[in-house]
C-alpha cells in the first residue's frame, strides 16, 4: 500500500511561512522615529534661518578685558625671555625664561618647546626644580578639539591632569572638562558649560561644577553667564553670577584702532564677607610699542610699557604703586627672538644682494 504521507518539501511549499506575513522590523522602526527626525530637521532649518553667530567659549568670556588689563602681564624684578625658531612648517621653537629679584616669587628658570601643525599643538616646559608641564591640542575638525594638560610637581598634591573636549556649533559652544579624574571611584572635578546665542547680540549660558573629593562627598555648583555684543563689535558687556554670592560684570570698548578701554566690577555678597572691587584699564597701541595702564579701588595704580626696537627685540618696563599699603613694585625685562630660517622660509620678501 502506498504511504499517505507527503514529502516535507511539498508541505513547506504549499503552506506559506508565517514570517513572510509580518512587516519588516526595520521599516517599522523608521516609521516610528520619522516624525521625530522630521521635527528635528525643521527645527534645525528654523535655527539656521536666524543666522545667529557663535558666542565663543565660556573660558574666553572676558578675553578682551583680560587682554586690556594688566592682570596677566604685570611682573616685578628682572625678566628675560629668549626664543629661537627652528622650523616654520611645521612650527617648532624653543624658549628660555629667567626671572629674579621679584618680591612675590623666588628666582626661576624655565625651558620650553612648542611644536604645531594645522591640527596638532604640543607644548611643554620644565623649570629648575624639575617641575614639568605639558599641553596638547588635537583638532579633529574646525569645530571639534580635544585638549589635555598635565603637570608633574615635586611638591605633594600639586600634580594635575586635565582632559577637555570643546565643540563649537553654528550658534552655540559646548565644553566638558575633567580635572584629576579617577576611573576607579570617579573622584575628581568635572566641569560642563553650554553657551547659546539667542539673538545676534545676546548670548546666555551656564557652567556647572561637580566635585567629588571622595565617593561619599560630592558638591554641585552652577554659574550663570550673559554676554552682549554690539552690532559693530566695538563694545562687549558680560555678567557672571556664581552660587557663592559673587557677581562679576565687565565692559570693554574699542575707542579707535589704537585705543581700548575696559572695566571690571566684582561684588561679593556672601554671608561672611561683603566687598566690592572695581578695576579700570586702558591699552594704547603705538607703531612699535604697547602701553597699558590700570587703576582699581584697592588703591593700586599700575602701568606696563612694551617697546619694540626691532621685530625680534623688545624691552619691557612695569610699575605698581599701592597707596593703601604704601608699597611699590618695579620690573624690567627683555624679549629676544631669533631664528635659523631664511627670510624666504619666514615669508619675508627676499633681501637685496649687496
Amino acid at each position: 500500500m502506498a504511504s499517505s504521507t507527503f514529502p516535507s518539501e511539498k508541505l513547506s511549499h504549499n503552506d506559506p511561512s508565517p514570517s513572510l506575513s509580518q512587516p519588516p522590523k526595520t521599516s517599522s522602526y523608521l516609521s516610528t522615529i520619522a516624525p521625530i527626525t522630521n521635527l528635528f530637521g525643521r527645527f534645525s532649518e528654523w535655527r539656521k534661518s536666524w543666522d545667529l553667530p557663535n558666542p565663543g567659549t565660556v573660558e574666553n568670556l572676558q578675553k578682551e578685558v583680560k587682554l586690556t588689563h594688566l592682570t596677566n602681564f604685570m611682573f616685578d624684578g628682572a625678566r628675560a625671555d629668549l626664543t629661537k625658531g627652528l622650523s616654520a612648517n611645521p612650527a617648532f621653537q624653543i624658549s628660555h625664561s629667567f626671572t629674579l629679584g621679584s618680591q612675590v616669587a623666588s628666582p626661576s628658570y624655565n625651558f620650553g618647546a612648542v611644536y604645531a601643525t594645522n591640527n596638532v599643538l604640543l607644548q611643554g616646559g620644565v623649570d629648575h626644580e624639575g617641575n614639568v608641564n605639558a599641553r596638547m591640542n588635537q583638532g579633529w575638525t574646525e569645530t571639534c578639539i580635544t585638549k589635555m594638560q598635565a603637570q608633574l610637581s615635586q611638591q605633594a598634591g600639586h600634580s594635575m591632569l586635565q582632559l577637555e573636549q570643546d565643540y563649537q556649533g553654528r550658534d552655540y559652544s559646548l565644553n566638558l572638562k575633567a580635572v584629576n579624574p579617577s576611573p576607579t571611584d570617579l573622584t575628581g572635578i568635572y566641569i560642563g558649560s553650554y553657551f547659546q546665542s539667542f539673538t545676534k547680540n545676546l548670548a546666555l549660558g551656564f557652567e556647572t561644577l561637580h566635585q567629588r573629593q571622595t565617593p561619599e562627598m560630592t558638591e554641585f555648583a552652577t554659574s550663570y553667564l550673559a554676554k552682549y555684543t554690539s552690532t559693530d563689535r566695538n563694545w562687549i558687556a558680560t555678567a557672571q553670577l556664581q552660587p557663592s554670592g559673587i557677581i562679576q560684570t565687565t565692559y570693554w570698548q574699542k575707542l579707535s584702532e589704537k585705543v581700548e578701554v575696559a572695566a571690571d566690577l566684582q561684588v561679593i555678597a556672601a554671608p561672611q564677607r561683603r566687598d566690592a572691587i572695581a578695576t579700570l584699564g586702558a591699552k594704547y597701541d603705538l607703531r612699535m610699542a604697547t602701553f597699558r595702564a590700570q587703576l582699581d579701588s584697592t588703591g593700586k595704580v599700575s602701568a606696563l610699557l612694551e617697546q619694540r626696537f626691532a621685530p625680534s627685540f623688545a624691552f619691557l618696563v612695569s610699575g605698581e604703586i599701592d597707596h593703601f599699603k604704601n608699597a611699590a613694585k618695579v620690573g624690567v625685562g627683555v624679549m629676544i627672538e631669533s631664528s635659523t630660517l631664511t627670510p624666504e622660509e619666514m615669508g619675508l620678501p627676499p633681501q637685496p644682494q649687496i
